[in-house]
């Protein structure tokens, strides 16, 4: 079979349906560079054919390679330990570089690199192998002047440093004569550091709203204390520190300040049942007290008595407060009637001209006035013994208001009167008499009967009574428990007014 003749005509490889133009601007940006036929891994250079060696890089500088290049005849030479390094030098070798003396001895032994000396030549002398001469040695002259001072002018200097010494010697000798008998005592700023709260911060901040209170009546006399308690300048006191001007017109009463001011001093009002009085100093913008909550405290706070003890103004002790709700009765004197009252008790020492002063708390607010104290024997003319009483600031300052806003204090009454009684069946207070048409007779108190609750206050005397009756106001109907013949009841009071 014969074969068929292979065709003449070239055979043409598959072309593109649609060829479309080239963009001009997109040939310019990734179109081969003019004059480059071949392709981009290698770049034509000046003077070579396309795909020639490159010179990556100019020629090192001559400065650098001098620094740094490998001194004549050693091209062949290596920064590295030879292969059959052992460490140990041969007999006719020179000394290890490693160990010499020029060394680094820092240099870790182990390190494959191994360094020469510095890259400078030797001083050897002159160029022609001389050892070069020494110098002459410097004489002292030459060393300190340079041969340019005088001899004269080194002798003057010398007398003057001689005149200087003797100088100064004869001013230190007459100096340490002078001071031979004198004592020198050093001396050192205060580093007493007074913390924010302590005591003498409070009385620093207290002290000036207490006051002396003087007052003269005739050839009588008395002093007490007070505190400032609003700042039209009424001041708060005891109604027996300023009992003498009540009953003398012609009686002064003055007013001391800490900073030793002296002013007058009037009368606002008085309430002696609670011993409780307000004068009015004529002093313009004065210093006045924080006031407090005796309802607050509790046995143990601290408090801080403050007021002028014996006549000794601005006096400040310190203590706690022992008890509270404690009913004191003081039996009057000098025509004064008798005062029973709720009083704060502490062991702050407490001296007659205290009275009228203030009592603070931990903060310096005003919780209580000073009042009484109980001293052996119990006529109160002794000193203190740590048993100390103050009108608490809550009572206090009720009865101030009403005395600044109408001059006079009404209280509550019952209508009866009490003695303190204890049996084995009861105690409390016993009723004595009543008056006819009063608020115990209107209710059925009959005498004998012991009280022995007034509202929510237990009652074990005549002085707990007093005050379980002024803790309310006229007009309230109060709930009394009695003992009548063994028997208790309980009777509703409407209390009337004094």
């Amino acid at each position: 079979m014969n074969q068929p003749e292979p065709r003449a005509e070239p055979r043409l490889p598959p072309r593109p349906v649609d060829r479309p133009p080239v963009d001009p601007a997109q040939a310019a940006a990734f179109g081969r560079p003019h004059g480059v036929a071949g392709a981009f891994d290698r770049l034509p250079t000046p003077g070579a054919s396309n795909g020639a060696a490159i010179i990556a890089k100019p020629p090192t500088p001559e400065s650098l390679t001098e620094a740094f290049g490998r001194p004549p005849g050693a091209e062949d030479v290596l920064l590295q330990r030879p292969a059959d390094y052992t460490g140990e030098p041969a007999a006719d070798a020179a000394e290890d570089p490693l160990w010499s003396k020029t060394a680094d001895p820092w240099r870790d032994p182990g390190a494959a690199a191994v360094l020469g000396s510095p890259a400078v030549e030797p001083d050897n002398g002159d160029e022609d192998g001389s050892e070069r001469p020494k110098g002459a040695m410097l004489s002292l002259p030459e060393v300190l002047f340079g041969r340019r001072v005088k001899p004269l002018a080194l002798a003057l200097l010398g007398v003057i440093c001689l005149v200087i010494g003797a100088a100064g010697g004869v001013v230190g000798w007459w100096v340490s004569d002078a001071l031979a008998g004198t004592a020198t005592i050093s001396e050192a700023e205060a580093g007493k550091e007074r913390a924010p709260g302590s005591i003498a911060d409070i009385a620093r901040r207290v002290s000036p709203a207490v006051i002396s209170i003087e007052v003269v009546s005739g050839r009588s006399g008395s002093i007490g204390s007070g505190v400032m308690i609003d700042p039209q300048g009424y001041a708060l006191t005891n109604n027996h520190v300023i009992s003498l001007a009540s009953d003398d017109p012609q009686a002064t009463i003055t007013a001391v300040f800490t900073d030793g001011t002296r002013t007058q001093a009037k009368v606002v009002g008085t309430d002696p049942k609670t011993d409780l009085a307000v004068l009015k100093v004529s002093v313009a913008n004065p210093t006045v007290i924080q006031i407090g909550r005796s309802s607050d405290l509790v046995p143990g706070d601290s408090v801080i008595a403050i007021g002028s003890p014996l006549g000794l103004q601005n006096t400040v002790t310190a203590g706690i407060v022992s008890a509270l709700h404690r009913p004191i009765s003081d039996p009057g004197g000098s025509g004064l009637p008798p005062v029973t009252t709720d009083t704060i008790q502490t062991d702050a020492p407490i001296n007659h001209g205290n009275s009228g002063g203030a009592l603070v708390d931990s903060t310096g607010a005003l919780v209580g006035i000073n009042w009484a104290i109980r001293s052996e024997g119990g006529s109160g003319q002794g000193g203190s013994i740590g048993i100390g009483f103050a009108i608490p600031v809550d009572d206090a300052i009720k009865v101030a208001r009403v005395l600044i806003s109408s001059g006079q204090v009404k209280h509550p009454e019952i209508g009866l009167n009490v003695a303190s009684v204890s049996a084995d069946t009861s105690e409390g207070a016993r009723v004595n008499n009543v008056a006819d048409g009063g608020p115990a007779a209107r209710a059925g108190i009959a005498e004998g009967d012991v009280i022995t609750k007034v509202g929510d206050r237990m009652v074990r005397d005549e002085a707990e009574f007093t005050v379980a009756v002024r803790a309310h106001n006229a007009g309230d109907v109060v709930a009394i428990q009695l003992v009548r013949q063994g028997r208790p009841l309980v009777v509703n009071v409407t209390l009337g007014s004094d």
